[in-house]
């Protein structure tokens, strides 16, 4: 069965089709509430403002928020207080005992962690408007400034994250895939219509000419693939389990294998790394007159090598420390030996863990560089090229990503009702050989 079919097949398999067209509704929720504007606040200030923050804090918060920091909306938060405190919650993991024990008691634990989550999510936002209420006070964009404004502006932000944050939780339920990352994912291409009318615009006016925006279609498919191709990038460690004897029953004796993924940490160290390396440039918009926050700003901004080397420093150094957090070698391996399980030609123990540790180290390495390379390149395009839309980076990595594992989702679904899903083709020949 080729695509087609499998898209036709999507909408005869009712559940599906009830969790594609109840996530497509979600969403239509999530982009209305995206229009609708904090009272008391001039919108058209705000965007003025915000056309001058690109590559700051402030620029990539608006990313994360689907523009609705800028256009002064009742999502201006977005969804940027859940993911830090889902951060800081697995960073609690690997450091705090009684977080460790909740990850380690199942679906329990599970359920525990996410009501956490959402309680730091609320606190997070509470903290984030307050500090936003008197920043906004400060750049002037505020009509009727005062203490009732600021009541009325932590209010609706806060209460607008809890809704994304239950939106997301509801699209997960009873929709298709991770509903905060198919949130994100809809910020994300939001922006996308904008992008085309301005490369349009610029092919009309000859600022931008048809070869040249050929060559970037052509590099950004390969960028595209390459992408996709370090995303499902993994390697694989043979693993055999002993056979057991219980009465009568024989159990064990499978083999299988630890997929040790390319890029296990995904895109969180390029948000790492981007929190830290545009703070100067935020600093140098707040003190204009200051001579050594303008030098440190520049320095700081690209394409200066200082910029470009730092950053990349960065992005590979939270690679390795990011996986470090969520993959420990340790456990694995002492999961394995409960369970009877080895790796052919590696002792159980002390040896299995060196071991995972090795190959995860090696193989972390290309994903690292790859990030930074990914992270760096839209700013080089726009800075060399004149490309004139943010083509790479953080956003990129979240589309891509989020777009495969809805694919996923859905092709789950398939093959558990008997249809071919959209990868039916590698399967089957995999199967022949």
């Amino acid at each position: 069965m080729n695509i087609a079919g499998s898209y036709q097949s999507m909408f005869k398999i009712p559940e599906l089709k009830r969790r594609i067209l109840f996530t497509a509704f979600i969403l239509a929720i999530y982009r209305l509430g995206s229009h609708i504007p904090v009272p008391g606040i001039d919108r058209g200030a705000m965007a003025d403002l915000f056309a001058n923050l690109e590559g700051t804090f402030a620029g990539l918060y608006d990313m994360f928020s689907g523009g609705n920091l800028s256009n002064a909306t009742i999502f201006a938060l977005g969804i940027m207080p859940y993911i830090s405190a889902s951060i800081i919650l697995q960073l609690l993991q690997a450091v705090v005992p009684y977080f460790e024990k909740l990850a380690k008691e199942g679906e329990e634990g599970r359920k525990k962690i996410n009501q956490y989550t959402r309680y730091g999510t609320v606190g997070l936002a509470l903290v984030q408007s307050f500090g936003m209420s008197f920043a906004v006070e400060g750049l002037g964009v505020v009509a009727y400034p005062g203490l009732a404004f600021k009541l009325m502006f932590i209010l609706t932000l806060t209460t607008g994250t809890m809704l994304v944050m239950w939106l997301g939780e509801q699209i997960t339920e009873r929709g298709i895939g991770n509903g905060i990352s198919l949130i994100i994912f809809a910020g994300i291409i939001a922006r996308y219509p904008s992008d085309i009318l301005r490369t349009i615009q610029q092919l009309q006016d000859g600022s931008l000419h048809w070869f040249v925006l050929l060559i970037i279609l052509a590099f950004m498919l390969a960028v595209i693939a390459a992408i996709i191709a370090i995303t499902q990038g993994q390697r694989k460690i043979p693993v055999q389990y002993a056979k057991k004897i219980v009465g009568r029953r024989v159990y064990g004796g499978a083999s299988t294998h630890i997929p040790l993924r390319v890029n296990t940490a995904g895109v969180i160290p390029i948000i790492f790394a981007q929190s830290i390396i545009m703070f100067p440039a935020t600093l140098g918009n707040f003190f204009p007159d200051s001579d050594f926050w303008q030098a440190l700003s520049s320095t700081f901004t690209p394409p200066h090598i200082v910029y470009i080397v730092v950053y990349s420093a960065m992005i590979i150094l939270f690679a390795y420390f990011y996986t470090a957090v969520i993959l420990n070698p340790r456990d694995v391996a002492d999961n394995l030996k409960k369970n009877s399980g080895f790796i052919p030609g590696v002792r159980p123990g002390n040896k299995t863990a060196e071991y995972i540790d090795r190959v995860l180290t090696r193989v972390t390495l290309p994903g690292a560089v790859f990030l930074a390379i990914i992270a760096i390149l839209p700013d080089l395009m726009i800075y060399y090229l004149n490309v004139p839309f943010y083509f790479g980076g953080t956003g990129l990595l979240i589309v891509v990503g989020v777009a495969l594992d809805t694919l996923q989702q859905i092709e789950s679904h398939l093959v558990m009702r008997h249809y071919d899903g959209f990868m039916a083709k590698g399967r089957l020949r995999a199967r022949r050989t």
